[in-house]
């Protein structure tokens, strides 16, 4: 099967599965009344935000925000890495009586709010990173993740099919992931995998799970297992874990490319490339709004992707600009035909 066929089949697989958790009345005139202004809101951050982007944008998004209406009460909490603990400690924030927004990022946290929501049903959430449709407390935004797993796919294969002195003539790719999840095993993977066929469909994906999001020896272990067997460039979705991919690539001379932010400093001259999310854009204007008055937005789930900006690629790493300009011309070319629809991969049309 052609493999952008099969990432819009994963794309409904994927929504069909979100969009099941919703749990909106049916009587609307049931619906307890939004807060005519929002006069607290906390970021509510599932681990910690130092060292990781995706929080730290969205932290400062959500700052900028509020700090745009005087008045308006902020905080940042940090709940850490244990999962079990996520839902008491939302729980207690909404408790709190402090805040009537909570802004948070991860795609397990929609249903988590919904349950919050049940007990305080004043409460609102803005969730990015994810999909939930017909809650009328709870707004998202989920990431084309299809795109951004096919830019660093595509880099990939470009890389394991080139001369680069870390490359081999085998034709194989790796990821080594933290453990499976919904967005990871329905969007990134389907995205990453078809990025590589687009380059060569003789190119196979090698995956190999840590089982936690923090090991980085495993990661290196596994990481040395997959260049044993032949492959050389890696993608890492591992968290705290993916040091020990970037070590062991550099101590092999293999390559890895990068997923969420400008990684190029964590690991120069291995990390060949790294495609990015306008978090900070995204949270910043959806707060914006909800603080400006729309509250519209409560109850709809939005997808959003490369075409309006917030999914991209980092040219300006040292290692990218060093990789030959032929390979970069057609890179960029698969960049610019990603931008304007082809290969299709609008989730929200389907």
């Amino acid at each position: 099967m052609n493999p952008v066929r099969r990432s819009w089949i994963a794309a409904a697989a994927v929504l069909a599965l979100f969009a099941s958790c919703a749990k909106g009345p049916d009587d609307s005139s049931s619906r307890p009344a939004v807060p005519a202004a929002f006069k607290g809101v906390a970021v509510f951050v599932p681990g910690v935000v130092s060292g990781s982007p995706i929080y730290e944008m969205l932290a400062a998004g959500a700052r900028r925000a509020a700090e745009s209406v005087p008045g308006t009460t902020f905080r940042v909490v940090e709940a850490g890495f244990n999962q079990a603990e996520w839902l008491d400690k939302l729980a207690a924030l909404a408790a709190s009586g402090e805040f009537d927004l909570i802004v948070t990022s991860n795609p397990a946290l929609p249903e988590l709010c919904a349950k919050v929501a049940e007990s305080y049903p004043a409460m609102r959430f803005f969730v990015a990173d994810a999909y939930l449709p017909g809650n009328p407390a709870i707004h998202t935004v989920l990431y084309n993740q299809l795109e951004q797993g096919y830019i660093v796919g595509y880099l990939a294969g470009l890389i394991t099919t080139s001369g680069l002195p870390g490359a081999n003539r085998a034709k194989k790719a790796g990821m080594v992931i933290a453990q499976t999840y919904p967005t990871l095993d329905k969007l990134i993977r389907p995205g990453f995998e078809a990025g590589l066929k687009a380059v060569d469909p003789g190119i196979s994906l090698e995956v190999r799970v840590v089982g936690n999001w923090y090991d980085a020896n495993r990661s290196a272990e596994l990481t040395s297992s997959l260049i044993d067997g032949g492959v050389d460039v890696i993608l890492p979705i591992a968290g705290g874990a993916g040091q020990g991919v970037l070590s062991a690539s550099k101590e092999r001379g293999t390559y890895a490319v990068w997923f969420e932010g400008k990684g190029y400093g964590l690991a120069p001259g291995t990390i060949l490339g790294c495609a990015v999310l306008d978090q900070e854009r995204l949270v910043r204007e959806r707060v914006g709004a909800l603080l400006s008055g729309d509250k519209s937005l409560f109850g709809k789930a939005d997808v959003v992707g490369a075409s309006e900006g917030y999914i991209g690629f980092d040219p300006e790493g040292d290692a990218y600009k060093a990789l030959p300009s032929e390979l970069r011309s057609r890179f960029e070319k698969a960049l610019t035909d990603l931008r304007t629809g082809s290969p299709a991969f609008r989730i929200d049309s389907l």
